[in-house]
């Protein structure tokens, strides 16, 4: 079957009507209404704009070096949810201004997604009602969302998504940049369909919440996979940046069997962490520098879910508040190449819907917290006054330092650590000019 060229919105509209399903686009077309492609209609080339909604997918169709503009917070390109099935829906070298905006709602009770080479160059979700709630928090959608929202279990769509990106460092999207989620309770558990995800690759993704300081109960995510979302590898081989309060960096809600983070993790802004788990993730590689700018801006933390190991090349965090790492959860194993530094003291950090005050500890195991071994090859440091480098409440079976823990602030110990650790713990070399070296927690 040939492709039909059309140069003209006329032409366009006129091969939709004749039942043409290979259209090419001669030129950047506007001044129409939103567009539906029809059931197995393929489109190419060029560029469309619209005053309002974009592009209208149904079921088996295709698009590919496309340009689609909207106002920024418009949906560019979107779903019939009238259908039943989505079939294979296939989008490759796609840019748009506006979300992508894909679920599974209403009618439709299958599909599979399949997304390549796509950037989100703008858009705003900030103002969209339907968000996900759980750990005391609702979640901004993405730039570009995949969203399973149907309560029954045997709703499944799949997915393939690669070389995702979103926003610059000029102009970050507005809201979070992407999400991937299927349905969910209010607490944050899976609860109904599901996204079945083969790989979930990025490119670089600069995302700007645009929350108000000090909100409880908002926030976003530069890469956010939801609750309800069952992935066999996040690549994320861009940088992955968030300018904001609240704005997570990476965030795991869901279920991840690898997450490999090739690029650099940063956040600016209040309580933006580098990367957060409140899913199951079986192994966490971070080869590149995790660093967060921000009162309570913190670089790791395993607040919930499962987490099997997790290893990183570094991690700094500038700000009051901010946590170097903090384990709450069981970790079998923790390695980090170079070291941890926090250049904070203490300060208010957003912790699952409250705001709470936080010393800049760089390394943290709360009471409920266990690792089984903690690997490091550099320092553990910390500059804010009172602030102890390490803090070992809950247990920890093997500890490897390679450099040592240096508390430099005032009044600052090196470690503070329970009776059952201070007994069998091989400690490095510790360095604590105004506290004391070691403190043992009665």
């Amino acid at each position: 079957m040939v492709w039909r060229t059309v140069g003209t919105v006329d032409e366009l509209l006129g091969a939709l009507r004749d039942g043409d399903r290979k259209i090419e686009l001669a030129s950047t077309l506007s001044g129409m209404g939103s567009l539906t492609l029809p059931p197995g209609v393929s489109l190419r080339g060029g560029g469309l704009e619209f005053a309002a909604k974009g592009l209208r997918l149904t079921s088996n169709n295709t698009i590919e070096n496309l340009s689609v503009t909207v106002p920024e917070h418009e949906i560019a390109i979107y779903n019939d949810v009238s259908v039943n099935d989505m079939g294979t829906l296939t989008l490759r070298g796609i840019t748009t201004r506006g979300q992508i905006y894909l679920q599974a709602s209403y009618n439709v009770l299958s599909g599979i997604v399949h997304a390549k080479d796509i950037h989100v160059a703008a858009a705003d979700t900030r103002d969209r009602f339907d968000r996900p709630t759980g750990f005391g928090v609702e979640a901004l959608q993405g730039a570009f969302t995949l969203w399973n929202r149907q309560p029954d279990t045997a709703v499944v769509l799949h997915a393939r998504l690669e070389n995702i990106s979103a926003g610059s460092a000029g102009q970050p999207v507005r809201g979070s940049g992407v999400f991937v989620g299927g349905h969910m309770d209010g607490a944050g558990k899976p609860n109904g369909g599901t996204v079945a995800v083969a790989l979930l690759s990025t490119g670089e993704v600069h995302s700007d919440g645009g929350i108000a300081p000090g909100t409880p109960d908002l926030i976003s995510g530069g890469v956010f996979v939801i609750s309800g979302a069952e992935v066999e590898e996040v690549q994320n081989l861009g940088s992955t940046t968030t300018y904001g309060p609240n704005d997570m960096v990476l965030d795991n809600w869901g279920s991840v069997k690898r997450w490999n983070a090739m690029a650099p993790v940063t956040s600016h802004g209040p309580s933006g962490i580098g990367f957060v788990n409140f899913g199951d993730i079986g192994r966490l590689n971070v080869s590149a520098a995790i660093e967060t700018h921000g009162v309570g801006a913190r670089g790791f933390n395993v607040y919930d879910g499962s987490l099997q190991s997790a290893s990183f090349k570094s991690i700094t965090t500038h700000g009051d508040g901010a946590v170097g790492v903090q384990v709450s959860m069981e970790l079998p194993e923790l390695t980090i190449a170079q070291g941890i530094m926090t250049k904070g003291g203490t300060g208010r950090s957003l912790v699952k819907g409250v705001m709470v005050d936080l010393s800049a500890i760089a390394l943290s195991v709360k009471p409920t917290g266990h690792v089984g071994r903690i690997s490091i090859g550099g320092d553990i440091s910390t500059e804010g006054v009172g602030v102890v480098a390490v803090e070992l409440e809950g247990g920890v079976d093997v500890m490897d330092i390679g450099g040592q823990i240096e508390a430099l602030g005032a009044g600052a110990d090196g470690i503070r650590l329970s009776a059952q650790n201070a007994g069998r713990l091989v400690l490095p070399v510790i360095k604590a000019e105004h506290g004391k070296e070691k403190v043992v927690i009665p």
